[in-house]
């Protein structure tokens, strides 16, 4: 857990805001099943139902149903996973539903991690930067085209149901894992993911009372549900914590992993807007492209005065680890010596500027805070693509 979500931990308990309706922590995900991927153990430091790695009771039933061990070993996060690429020692790599050539921060670090990696395949519902790497490409299966759960960020399980069939030859993501580790010796015979479920309810205490079934005679349900007959858990920590009372967690602040200087002034914040979702990789694919198509750089009046800057005119964001070409517009919306843009778009190449500074737990990248400084382009220093590029970034400006 990253410090600034211990900070909101320790003020939501100092001010009492916990275990009572409309109180308590609520992240607002990045993407849906955010919730529902960690529950089941997308990190590597837990199994399901964020069991530890060396419990003694979780082995011995996991042996008893499945006949196989449970690893023991932590595995890595994602920038542990690159530095492991580049030194030798991460050789394989199976990346599903994640443009990490795109997304990451410090793409060229990325880039680099993905090329030494001796097989990589690449699981997505399009062609995006990081199959652009990949020696194998399976297609994915969208949402309406599988059967499943989602989990929301108030702990609710929720049906998903396939609405169309998906096109001819692309399985879901829950067949192809099955298929592929059958493959590899580990059988996995599921004929619905209604079965893996009832699987995760044997295994996992707080989902015991989860099934297909109950799931589709209630509007979700939230988990904990600890047996085949409770109704959920709607507000947690009502009157004790799992270990009695709650415990207040010191934490000393750390500054950013850099800061403005002479060299680089600006600090850069990166983040979405209204009209493009996340990497772009599903709404840059549909008419909403005709209201926004490229990332645009959001400085304060006030520095673009200083700076001898015009509205449209695209400027080299300049960071320690690399460079992107953007059009600038003045904003109130952001401070003087800061800068917002998005990163919707790959041609803009924004995250090669930002930070591999994360926090030393989560690894959760400081995407809101790089050093970069901003200079005008000559246009001796353009080759025709480049200049191509700025042309049209004009145009969307000024249309």
């Amino acid at each position: 857990m990253c410090r600034g979500v211990i900070a909101l931990c320790n003020l939501a308990l100092a001010t009492g805001n916990i275990g009572k309706p409309g109180t308590g922590i609520n992240p607002l995900r990045g993407q849906n099943n955010v919730q529902g991927a960690s529950d089941m153990g997308c990190l590597p430091t837990y199994f399901a139902g964020y069991q530890s790695l060396d419990d003694p009771k979780l082995a011995a039933l996991h042996q008893a149903i499945t006949g196989r061990p449970l690893p023991t070993k932590r595995g890595m996060k994602t920038p542990d996973m690159w530095d492991a690429a580049i030194a030798g020692r991460l050789k394989g790599l199976w990346i599903i539903g994640y443009d990490v050539a795109q997304t990451d921060p410090n793409l060229k670090k990325v880039h680099e991690a993905l090329k030494q990696v001796e097989f990589l395949v690449v699981q997505d519902l399009f062609l995006c930067e990081t199959t652009k790497f990949a020696h194998l490409v399976l297609p994915g299966a969208s949402f309406l085209e599988k059967d499943g759960t989602f989990t929301n960020l108030e702990r609710r399980i929720q049906r998903i149901r396939k609405v169309v069939e998906p096109p001819h030859g692309i399985l879901p993501d829950w067949r192809v894992v099955c298929e592929v580790s059958t493959r590899m010796g580990y059988p996995m015979p599921y004929r619905h993911p209604s079965e893996i479920m009832d699987e995760i309810a044997m295994l996992t205490p707080m989902f015991a009372g989860v099934s297909y079934d109950r799931l589709d005679q209630h509007t979700g349900l939230q988990w904990p549900v600890p047996t085949a007959m409770h109704e959920g858990t709607a507000l947690m920590h009502q009157e004790t914590f799992p270990k009695g009372k709650a415990h207040f967690v010191a934490i000393e602040y750390l500054p950013p992993g850099e800061a403005a200087s002479k060299e680089y002034p600006f600090v850069l914040t990166t983040g979405r807007i209204l009209q493009h979702y996340n990497c772009g990789a599903q709404t840059r694919r549909t008419d909403i492209l005709e209201l926004v198509d490229t990332d645009v750089l959001e400085m304060h009046p006030a520095d673009m005065e200083r700076l001898q800057l015009r509205d449209g005119e695209v400027v080299r964001v300049v960071s320690a680890r690399g460079e992107a070409l953007l059009p600038v517009v003045g904003s109130e919306r952001v401070m003087s010596g800061h800068l917002f843009t998005s990163f919707h778009f790959p041609a803009s190449t924004v995250n090669s500027l930002l930070s591999s500074s994360a926090d030393e737990s989560s690894k959760c990248p400081e995407y809101k805070v790089s050093a970069v400084r901003v200079e005008p382009i000559e246009r001796d220093e353009l080759d025709p693509e480049d200049e191509a590029e700025l042309r049209h970034m004009r145009r969307q400006l000024i249309t």
